[in-house]
């Protein structure tokens, strides 16, 4: 997917780039296929801010997407590739044989008129969605379930892809896109390929207000606050930290802290960590 860079015409624009959607083949989406997505700007159930720079987003329509692939057995038509302002990654739309429409996730070099399908002793081709065990070894995946028939639930980002590096009883080893390296069962589904839209991260906004319509507020440092409502805030003139470490706006420290909340299960499988 190349980038385009907008004209100089404002210094707004000086630096911005954009995607050339030169991969998109449909503008309007399956109306079928979506639901409506509320905004809370941050705010729970009694209006109450509980997540900080978020607001004012572009209203948006959230696009079904099928990531749990569970029609085995039967092949799907690829009939569009679409933008889907929710994520980054490409969707594409496809007719399956029964009449039935869906959204899968576009791995880059399916086309068009391609076919693909899901289940156990398929062909290991693009956009195919089988079992880890029955995938070879060094061979990319994406969309990867980590509980056998829940869905795909790790690697769905766009230009992202997992490796597989080895398989032993149950399990299968993989090297994730963060340099990862986790077991997952040997049943859990996962799909051939790479997701597209690789150069997604590469995209520069050029202007605060791109940034808004992503739903993404302004974000102040501490340092230039009061000391009431941050503890780096005060001083006269510009101040430093005056503690041993810095910390959040709730005194909680910022840095060198472990703040990841999963199951001691989960992380009895993780071989490295990124």
């Amino acid at each position: 997917m190349p980038i385009r860079k907008r004209r100089p015409t404002s210094p707004g624009r000086r630096f911005q780039t954009v995607s050339d959607f030169s991969e998109i083949t449909k503008s309007t989406p399956e109306k079928t296929l979506l639901v409506s997505k509320s905004n809370t700007g941050g705010r729970n159930v009694y209006g109450r801010k509980t997540a900080r720079h978020k607001g004012g987003a572009h209203k948006r329509q959230y696009r079904i997407i099928d990531f749990k692939r569970i029609k085995d057995g039967m092949s799907a038509k690829v009939a569009a590739i679409e933008y889907d302002p929710n994520r980054n990654a490409r969707i594409a739309l496809v007719y399956y044989k029964d009449g039935e429409k869906r959204y899968i996730l576009h791995p880059n070099n399916l086309n068009v008129g391609d076919t693909i399908l899901s289940g156990k002793g398929i062909a290991l081709d693009i956009g195919n969605a089988l079992p880890l065990n029955e995938i070879p070894l060094g061979a990319s995946v994406h969309n990867i379930e980590l509980i056998p028939n829940r869905g795909g639930q790790i690697v769905r980002s766009a230009g992202t892809s997992a490796k597989i590096i080895a398989k032993q009883e149950n399990f299968v080893t993989v090297r994730l896109p963060s340099k990862e390296i986790r077991l997952i069962h040997k049943e859990c589904f996962a799909t051939i390929g790479e997701l597209s839209n690789n150069d997604a991260f590469l995209i520069k906004s050029g202007k605060a207000g791109r940034t808004r319509w992503l739903g993404k507020r302004p974000t102040v440092r501490g340092s230039v606050m009061n000391p009431c409502d941050h503890p780096h805030g005060g001083g006269e003139g510009r101040a430093p930290i005056g503690r041993s470490k810095p910390l959040t706006p709730w005194g909680k420290p910022a840095l060198g802290k472990k703040t990841r909340k999963t199951k001691k299960l989960s992380d009895n499988y993780i071989l490295r960590r990124p």
